[in-house]
């Protein structure tokens, strides 16, 4: 399944039939429709296209008022400014409605140049609207009304030969022409640019999306492994000490005998063992939003005290502060650490009592397991204790525990003797999830 997502199409890179079908589309890159901005940048666009309008209309009627102006206030009369500014205007719209833009631009602007008289100036505002035309797709458009504007200019000039000579109405007509030319590629390099800026940063969405899918594919398959793993190496093992202790235990009731507390200790470990081993390969089979397996929790850590005093380890348990639901991942940390911790306790001890506290506060949960065992601060018992002495395979796993929770973990010799495992998870900005199973109830 991941293969074949992998394999889809980018969307982007695909022009649609109609797009295909229209002469004044560019099929290699299409970009969003007419080139209009997005709604959060509409004002901003506006205030540019606003400020550009007034720039050009400003330019066009104050050339008009310049002393010596071939064409002054009384040559262009009310109608011409009215040209003037109409065809300024209509740069307004040049991103939102390019083709109105550029007509109305290009009719106000030739109407001025037959009525009172060809400039320079004003071929500035068509020369902005055939930009933005052929910038949007429109590039026939916006090669029509080039070629109208200096046909209208070349009629013009061609009528008023007797005040110019041929070489001025050429020089002038061919600069203009190379204006024309210059906005028309402009315009369509700058589509083609944006267009292929559009398309790299597809391309680098899909490669990321990609190598995302494949990373997760290979966690899959590695969680897939080690579960198979887990289940030959251990389910076999375990399955026979839990079959042994429970006939050893069945054979002593049989004789009538009194069973010993350490075997009872082992067939109940066997048991928790197997069940946390299924729920355990389950999660590795199928990972979900919380692995920590059900059997493991917070509230259960009685169980694992009963069990350590059953194992021949006298342990106490205190918890303070309201007992309530806690995250998962937290549940499932605590549990493990206490449980890590009578484990180290029993094996490295000696003949030691433990005491376990759990406190649960507002914005956390601590965890606290201390012996008596052998041993002094700076003592001779870090050879006894290799716990103290070194971070062991155990107190590793405690570390990466708590560090993926942003909490801390502090172990070592205790202030009188033995070892303490001081740990604080941290729930501030984690959501319960029978909190929210309570709320939505």
């Amino acid at each position: 399944m991941d293969g074949e997502r992998g394999r889809q199409a980018s969307p982007t890179l695909l022009a649609s039939p109609e797009q295909k079908a229209s002469p004044d589309t560019d099929v290699f890159a299409p970009p969003p429709p007419d080139n209009r901005p997005a709604a959060g940048h509409l004002a901003r666009t506006y205030a540019s296209d606003v400020a550009i309008a007034g720039v050009v209309a400003a330019l066009l009627v104050g050339g008009t008022l310049l002393p010596g102006a071939p064409n002054g206030p009384a040559q262009v009369g009310v109608l011409g400014y009215l040209l003037l500014l109409s065809g300024s205007a209509a740069l307004v719209v040049r991103r939102t409605a390019p083709v109105a833009a550029l007509v109305v631009s290009t009719a106000c602007m030739l109407a001025y140049a037959l009525g009172v008289s060809p400039e320079t100036t004003t071929t500035f505002p068509v020369l902005v609207t055939v930009f933005s035309a052929a910038n949007a797709g429109r590039r026939a458009w916006a090669s029509s009304a080039s070629a109208v504007y200096l046909a209208g200019v070349l009629l013009v000039e061609m009528s008023d030969l007797g005040t110019r000579t041929p070489r001025e109405v050429v020089d002038r007509l061919g600069l203009q022409l190379g204006w024309f030319v210059a906005a028309n590629v402009a315009g369509v390099v700058s589509r083609q640019r944006q267009a292929y800026l559009r398309q790299a940063e597809q391309r680098a969405i899909e490669a990321e999306r990609t190598r995302e899918e494949a990373a997760l594919r290979r966690a899959g398959e590695e969680r897939l492994r080690i579960a198979r793993e887990l289940h030959d190496s251990l389910t076999h093992s375990i399955s026979i000490i839990k079959v042994q202790a429970g006939v050893a235990v069945h054979l002593a009731r049989k004789r009538g005998e009194e069973v010993p507390p350490a075997l009872l200790a082992i067939q109940d470990a066997s048991a928790d063992a197997m069940r946390e081993l299924r729920a355990t390969l389950e999660v590795l089979r199928e990972p979900g939003a919380d692995d920590a397996p059900g059997t493991a929790r917070a509230d259960r850590i009685g169980e694992l005290v009963e069990r350590a005093r059953s194992a021949g380890v006298p342990a106490t348990l205190a918890v303070t502060g309201t007992p309530r639901a806690l995250p998962p991942e937290v549940d499932l940390a605590a549990y493990r650490i206490v449980q890590e911790a009578l484990t180290n306790v029993a094996r490295h001890a000696g003949p030691a009592s433990a005491s376990v506290h759990v406190g649960y506060r507002p914005d956390s949960l601590v965890v606290r397991v201390e012996d008596d065992g052998r041993g002094q601060p700076g003592g001779p018992a870090c050879a006894e204790r290799p716990e103290a002495a070194r971070t062991g395979v155990g107190l590793t796993g405690m570390r990466e525990r708590v560090s993926a929770l942003g909490g801390r973990l502090q172990t070592g010799p205790g202030p009188h003797g033995g070892f303490v495992v001081h740990a604080e998870l941290p729930l501030t900005g984690v959501i319960c999830e029978s909190h929210v199973k309570e709320g939505a109830a």
